[in-house]
């Protein structure tokens, strides 16, 4: 392999493990948070929290015009030319924007307090909890807009810290408050973790481009090619954030907080793990992919890797989840959670599709086809929706990790074949054959879990996680110059 495919294997791996590796120690202080939290609130608490959080985020994603998503695109395309000075005027217009969509966010939802208490709720008045967590939708809308002037100037490192520092802030925060005050301090909770979200991202995105209130005559006007992909964006935002709106609202109608609270729980701690591995696909890839968007042979080549190691990187701890989890999830949780073991695994087996799907999803945006991009977003959504509702009725919470498996092999055809006949951009052959074989360790894994008990049950994980590391680890050591670096510092070890 040439030493130019390795260099590029190697800087996914880089940034993924750097990543990978805050999100890891993210992952450790957040579980600790989520064993407290639970106990405080239990199942009914969680389920509360989720409502109001994921109707936050709605409101958020239905008012900041995707500024945080596609002034990336601009400021590292930008950032590529190295002209500072039209890079300073861009992040005017960024932070003009940002702070002009949080402010409109935080008015709408604090007149819209009653309908999203009547929505939200069959039980009680909540209008005055939503018109207190307004100011957190304009405080997302900052903090969404300094974020892309990071992710855009490449500052991966900061974003990493930032990272950190806001899940260490969550526990100190969140334990205390909900100590003495349980439920009611759910909204305080949300707003002060927001904030403090908001000052550590400001804090490193002014350090590196001071605020500056020169040439503001008319700035506004000058942002909308990146508002026209925004509204895609926020198109899609809103479908997504409106179908966990819908869900959860539905398993709250039909059921009750505890259901809502078991399913967001399950949902949330899956994802989590997996933010281990595609976190850094926002940071380093998206701004990397808008850099060579023009390029059909370099969109393919650096699709195809990041799919590759995301892959790769994926594959084991899925295997290792979905046998682990009887005894993990209690230690994180409680036992009360214990219904959603199945829901967690089936969704656990989602994340395989997922890996190549944000590999090629993120190439609409890179491209600036904001159609595009929310034709995939929508029928994604739509479909979880349906197959979410459908499935908890047959089949309870479980049915809703069918549902997510179901909607994710769907939109892993729909993708591979409308990014290709759209753009004639399609991943290697390889990919596919990786695909299915880690997807089928991973369905024997969930199998096994169903029919066998015991030490056959031990043995049999043991081995598929053996089984799945190897070929990872095998193809990484291949194409990237990780092995060598090892074998550098054993010597260098050895001669002292």
């Amino acid at each position: 392999m040439k030493d130019y495919d390795k260099d590029s294997y190697g800087h996914i791996l880089k940034y993924t493990s750097l990543f990978g590796g805050v999100q890891g120690l993210n992952i450790l202080i957040g579980l600790v948070r989520t064993k407290i939290v639970t106990w405080l609130l239990g199942p009914g608490g969680m389920g509360l929290a989720s409502l109001f959080q994921t109707t936050a985020n709605f409101i958020s994603q239905a008012t900041n015009l995707g500024i945080s998503f596609s002034a990336v695109r601009n400021v590292s395309e930008l950032f590529d030319t190295g002209d500072e000075a039209r890079i300073a005027h861009f992040i005017k217009v960024v932070r003009a924007w940002s702070l002009l969509t949080g402010l409109i966010g935080t008015l709408l939802c604090m007149l819209a307090g009653s309908i999203l208490s009547q929505l939200t709720f069959n039980w009680g008045d909540h209008t005055l909890h939503f018109v207190v967590l307004a100011p957190l939708v304009g405080i997302l809308a900052v903090t969404g807009g300094e974020t892309a002037i990071l992710k855009g100037a490449r500052r991966l490192r900061s974003l990493a810290v930032i990272q950190m520092y806001n899940v260490i802030a969550a526990l100190l925060i969140s334990v205390p408050v909900y100590y003495f005050f349980g439920e009611s301090g759910i909204v305080p909770v949300m707003l002060l973790t927001g904030l403090i979200s908001m000052l550590l991202t400001i804090r490193h995105s002014h350090k590196l481009y001071p605020l500056r209130f020169s040439g503001m005559h008319g700035i506004l006007g000058e942002g909308m090619g990146m508002v026209k992909l925004g509204v895609a964006f926020t198109l899609a935002g809103i479908f997504g954030s409106g179908a966990d709106f819908v869900i959860r609202t539905y398993l709250n109608n039909v059921s009750s907080l505890d259901e809502v609270g078991l399913y967001n729980v399950g949902f949330v701690i899956t994802m989590t793990y997996a933010g281990m591995i595609f976190s850094a696909m926002e940071s380093d890839y998206f701004p990397r992919l808008s850099a060579v968007n023009n390029d059909r042979a370099k969109c393919r080549d650096l699709i195809s890797k990041q799919a590759e190691v995301s892959l790769l990187l994926i594959s084991p701890i899925v295997v290792a989840a979905i046998f682990l989890l009887p005894i993990a999830l209690p230690l994180l949780t409680s036992e009360k959670f214990l219904p959603v073991v199945d829901m967690m695994r089936l969704m656990s087996l989602a994340l395989y599709l997922r890996a190549v799907n944000l590999s090629l999803e993120y190439l609409s945006l890179a491209k600036g086809a904001s159609l595009s991009y929310l034709f995939l977003e929508g029928v994604y959504d739509l479909l979880i929706v349906v197959l979410t509702i459908v499935g908890y009725i047959y089949f309870g919470l479980t049915g809703t990790g069918i549902a997510l498996l179901v909607a994710g092999l769907f939109n892993t055809l729909l993708v591979m074949g409308y990014i290709g006949l759209k753009f004639g951009v399609f991943v290697r052959k390889t990919i596919f054959l990786l695909l299915l074989i880690q997807l089928a360790i991973g369905a024997t894994a969930f199998f096994a879990t169903q029919w066998l008990s015991g030490w056959v049950y031990w043995l049999s994980g043991t081995l598929l996680f053996i089984v799945s590391l190897s070929i990872s680890v095998n193809i990484l050591r291949r194409k990237t110059h990780l092995w060598d670096k090892i074998k550098a510092k054993i010597h260098k070890k050895l001669e002292k």
